[in-house]
């Protein structure tokens, strides 16, 4: 990607990443998601929903400020939907310039038992969204800690599964050529705590029936927290997961994150380590997570400590960038 640019979401803002130097584009605080969306740049952060219509030269405040955003997601050029915390979903028709929340996930019964399992008490975070590309009207939004909520109308009617019972919910992607398959990673969190570390609390769960249903596929892989996930759209869309023990697991920890990542080519029917030596496991834990456009198989990943690496399908391990505080999302461009 010598020649590419990789924007980077940091927890300082956003940086564009190129020849081995970043250069920051945006000033803010935790910077969770990035996504082009009909030509303009969005950025979730903990201070709201960033625009750009410049290729990310400059920035706009486009709502949302009293919200933190975990995921943005578009379907078509112009409506945009921004998954935040406290738990919710809110929907632009314009490409960003109004909002509307979509009230009827929030006063679904199960709301009311949304939250994190931290002392004092903290509401729950919509992370996760799918958009059904035949379909745009249905729906998948995963919530820490709640579970799948699932509408097929637009959000004027949900309802709410547990993949394996489990309701904690990191990332979801559909399959790029089947939208009836989904995939979500998990972790061990319940509103009262966290779970017992058994076999199928953590993991990654396959939904062959439009998230009706949920199956484990993560059996016999450790360690099984699973939280960044991605899917490569080109054939045989390779699947990769980073996980690591807990949702503590860091570079600053005694020992390290001992953190992993994996790769199956068969829809999660068989793992494959994607880390080198130096990477197994890695003491710097991986958040932000994207297929690489340029390397098919390989994948851009975002570490807590500030680096970024493009991965080859055969493990193979380059620099891109460092010296950069947390990395929680990639956009290669």
């Amino acid at each position: 990607m010598d020649g590419a640019t990789i924007l980077a979401g940091t927890g300082e803002g956003v940086f564009a990443v190129a020849g081995g130097e970043a250069r920051q584009l945006l000033e803010s605080r935790c910077v969770r998601d990035l996504a082009r969306i009909g030509g303009r740049l969005f950025a979730g952060t903990d201070a709201g929903l960033f625009r750009s219509r410049d290729g990310g030269a400059t920035w706009v405040l486009a709502g949302l400020a009293d919200r933190e955003v975990w995921q943005v997601r578009g379907a078509g050029a112009e409506t945009v939907y921004a998954a935040t915390q406290p738990a919710g979903l809110f929907r632009s028709e314009d490409g960003g310039a109004t909002w509307r929340e979509l009230e009827a996930l929030t006063q679904l019964p199960e709301a009311a038992g949304w939250r994190l399992p931290v002392q004092p008490p903290t509401g729950a975070r919509a992370r996760a969204l799918v958009i059904d590309r035949a379909d745009p009207r249905r729906l998948w939004l995963g919530m820490e800690i709640g579970g799948v909520a699932r509408t097929e109308d637009g959000g004027e009617t949900w309802t709410v599964g547990l993949p394996g019972g489990n309701p904690d919910l990191h990332m979801m992607f559909a399959h790029p050529a089947r939208p009836e398959t989904l995939f979500a990673s998990t972790g061990y969190g319940r509103a009262h705590g966290e779970a017992a570390r058994v076999e199928g609390a953590a993991g990654v769960f396959r939904s062959d029936d439009y998230g009706a249903s949920w199956r484990y596929v993560w059996a016999g892989v450790e360690p099984r927290y699973s939280r960044p996930m991605c899917i490569d759209p080109r054939a045989p869309h390779a699947l990769t997961v980073a996980s690591a023990p807990s949702a503590r697991s860091g570079a600053a920890e005694e020992g390290g994150a001992q953190a992993m990542l994996f790769r199956s080519e068969d829809g999660g029917g068989a793992w494959r380590s994607l880390c080198d030596a130096a990477h197994s496991p890695s003491a710097a834990n991986f958040h932000g997570l994207a297929p690489d456009p340029e390397a098919p198989g390989g994948v851009v990943v975002g570490t807590d400590t500030g680096e970024i690496w493009r991965v080859s399908g055969a493990a193979e391990w380059t620099p891109a960038a460092s010296g950069l505080s947390i990395v929680s999302a990639i956009l290669p461009l």
